[in-house]
């Protein structure tokens, strides 16, 4: 089949060379002028099945209220439009147990599928790009260690593989963690693993290319057509080319170009930051990836730099920097591993706009529109999430049954919530 996929990000990227494996003729259209330039460019590198988990959670608001006004706060809500308000209010509709436990059960399984595609593809196509073993979810407190039981019964009960470490543990572990800083108890994931997403969705393009997809950069396309869905257009007046099936896979974009369809997709950026900086001295960094769990970031080790990446932001622009979330970013390295970068130096500061569904898990599959399909809305577990999303979608537009159960990830289930 000729197939477009519109969007160039790691979701993009993983799609068509899964399609292009199957022996489809593959275009992807890409408005950026070049591969993973948003959500996929500087993200926090963890692949974690462990911490793919939904927002939408009982307790969930009460948290949120609690954390609005304080300085370091993991959430911060901007100026709301009246489509931010309503995602809110879908959010909270699905944060009962029930809906929490289902769907935190389908991210679980589709990241264990994932990540086992994400190694396949590493290892048969030799993707050198930087990684390493192992990720740790740190408590600082007594109380984080409590409030994380239920999380840890869920994981425990799907077989995931994770051991509960004492401080002096998790510091044999990471030795550069900062001994005066408070530490009750650690989470450790063994076997997920921190990675570079952009180089990895890099190197996997060039393959997708050695299999004939052709990518076009600097090609915003217009919204689907309910006339012609399976027409790609770059302008309104363009006749357009025929394809005999489109995936949408175009992050925060998606709901806008799918519209036309009648498909209304409840897709809110949620902005978050990431600071990459030199490593200064080995011996101080960390040797993989930790999250501190009281302010929700993240610090990475990405070869010979060390990368923060946190803050959630509802509302606002991408364009606009808010210095209280990106100095959280900074306070948080320096009380786990200080003197481990560079930050007097160059820095990189990123802002990203994660495209997120108000109950958590993706959309994947087919769309109730004839030949178009979906694999949106990944938020901010696109990186864990890609490689499994990506060959689910292709096996179902081959006409073959995944090899995961992809109950609980189509579009059928925001119906059930309206």
């Amino acid at each position: 089949m000729k197939v477009a996929v519109i969007g160039a990000g790691v979701i993009g990227i993983t799609t068509a060379y899964e399609l292009a494996t199957q022996g489809h003729q593959v275009s992807v259209f890409e408005r950026n002028g070049a591969a993973a330039e948003e959500c996929s460019f500087s993200n926090t590198g963890v692949a974690s099945a462990g911490y793919a988990a939904p927002w939408a959670r009982p307790g969930m608001f009460k948290h949120v209220l609690t954390h609005l006004w304080q300085r370091d706060t993991p959430l911060r809500i901007s100026k709301l439009s009246m489509a931010d308000w309503r995602w809110l209010w879908q959010m909270r509709k699905a944060c009962d147990s029930t809906t929490f436990a289902r769907n935190r059960e389908s991210m679980l399984r589709l990241a264990e599928y994932s990540s086992h595609r994400m190694r396949t593809l590493t290892d048969t196509l030799n993707l050198e790009h930087e990684r390493s073993q192992g990720f740790m979810v740190l408590l600082r407190s007594e109380r984080e260690s409590r409030l994380m039981q239920d999380s840890l019964k869920v994981m425990r009960d799907a077989g995931l593989s994770f051991k509960t470490l004492s401080a002096e543990e998790a510091r044999n572990i990471e030795p550069a963690l900062k001994p005066e800083t408070a530490l009750a108890q650690a989470i450790h994931f063994p076997e997920d693993e921190v990675g570079n997403c952009r180089q990895f969705a890099l190197l996997l393009k060039n393959e997708a290319e050695s299999l004939g997809v052709k990518f076009h950069f600097n090609t915003p396309i217009e919204p689907l057509s309910s006339a012609q869905p399976k027409t790609i257009r770059i302008a309104k007046q363009d006749l357009g080319e025929k394809f005999d099936a489109v995936v949408v896979c175009a992050g925060l974009a998606s709901a806008q170009l799918v519209r036309p369809l009648g498909l209304r997709i409840p897709l809110a950026a949620v902005h978050g930051y990431a600071i990459s900086a030199s490593v200064r001295e080995p011996l101080d960094a960390p040797r993989s990836g930790v999250m501190d769990e009281q302010y929700k970031v993240a610090i990475s080790r990405l070869g010979q730099r060390v990368r923060v990446s946190g803050g959630s932001e509802i509302g606002g622009n991408a364009s606009r920097h808010d210095a209280a979330s990106i100095k959280t970013l900074y306070r948080v390295l320096d009380d786990w591993f200080p003197g481990a970068a560079r930050t007097q130096d160059s820095v990189q500061v990123w802002k990203g706009s994660r495209p997120m569904l108000p109950d958590g898990p993706p959309i994947l599959g087919a769309s109730g529109i004839s030949g178009v399909w979906l694999n949106l809305g990944h938020g901010a577990s696109g990186w864990t999430l890609a490689c499994g999303s990506a060959r689910a979608v292709a096996d179902s537009i081959n006409g073959k049954s995944p090899d995961i159960d992809l109950q609980g990830l189509g579009l059928e289930r925001l119906h059930l919530q309206r």
